[in-house]
């Protein structure tokens, strides 16, 4: 369902065959803003006012983004920051991740992480090349990691948790995470799902930091019941971690 436009955001935008690229963008998410979903999924975002929330499902906004992506003057757009709508910042994260030159990715995604206020934006943005440069991402995760910022945190931590879990994973990248310190729900979510996503692709690595307790009590807890939940994760394992809850 289309939502009408208030009066502000009418005379701001202008004819969608002119004007500003940002404009463009934004008018074409309110056409395809459904009121429905806006409402269920502002409850699952609860850092982002109703108000900066138009109500686009995620596929159609990377259907967007790939078409704009293309645009010569997609960089006008990027350069506007912060954006009016959360729908915007998604449409900017899904553009930042098609950069294929690791230089310039990098770069946009530095600029842009300190603008990120809620979650769902900062775990949806997964950069494809990252994966062909876990070499030179680990300098980069090492400064997000050490961030005041919490949405800078928990990307360089889901990036973490993306890249270096398999075949490149290394044992002072679980310990990183652990020294992190944080009073952030957001960040130690975070913290969870990376630990309790350890557990299953390196259990004996990572069991040993819930043993000797090396994390804080929420966040421990927290992986063990995500662990817990977790398909990949063995009957007895599950077992044997449920007898390590404090």
């Amino acid at each position: 369902m289309a939502g009408r436009l208030g009066g502000e955001d009418k005379g701001q935008m202008g004819e969608q065959t002119g004007g500003r690229i940002a404009d463009r963008i934004q008018a074409e998410l309110w056409e395809l803003q459904d009121e429905g979903y806006r409402d269920f999924h502002a409850k699952l975002i609860p850092t982002v006012a109703l108000e900066k929330i138009i109500g686009v499902r995620t596929p159609q906004v990377r259907t967007l983004a790939k078409k704009w992506a293309k645009d010569p003057r997609i960089g006008e757009f990027l350069g506007q920051l912060p954006h009016k709508y959360y729908d915007e910042d998604n449409v900017h994260a899904f553009i930042v991740e098609q950069f294929k030159d690791y230089g310039e990715c990098l770069e946009q995604t530095e600029r842009f992480l300190p603008y990120i206020d809620n979650w769902a934006t900062c775990d949806m943005m997964a950069p494809k090349v990252f994966a062909r440069h876990t070499d030179k991402l680990l300098e980069p995760i090492r400064r997000w990691i050490s961030s005041t910022e919490t949405y800078t945190v928990r990307f360089g931590i889901g990036m973490l948790m993306r890249f270096y879990l398999d075949e490149v994973s290394r044992p002072e990248y679980p310990e990183w995470v652990a020294a992190i310190r944080s009073e952030e729900y957001y960040v130690n979510m975070m913290r969870a799902w990376y630990f309790a996503t350890a557990l299953a692709k390196q259990y004996e690595t990572v069991v040993p930091f819930l043993e000797e307790r090396r994390l804080d009590a929420w966040t421990h807890n927290k992986a063990i019941q995500k662990a817990r939940e977790s398909n990949r994760v063995t009957a007895e394992q599950k077992e044997y971690l449920k007898g390590l809850k404090v």
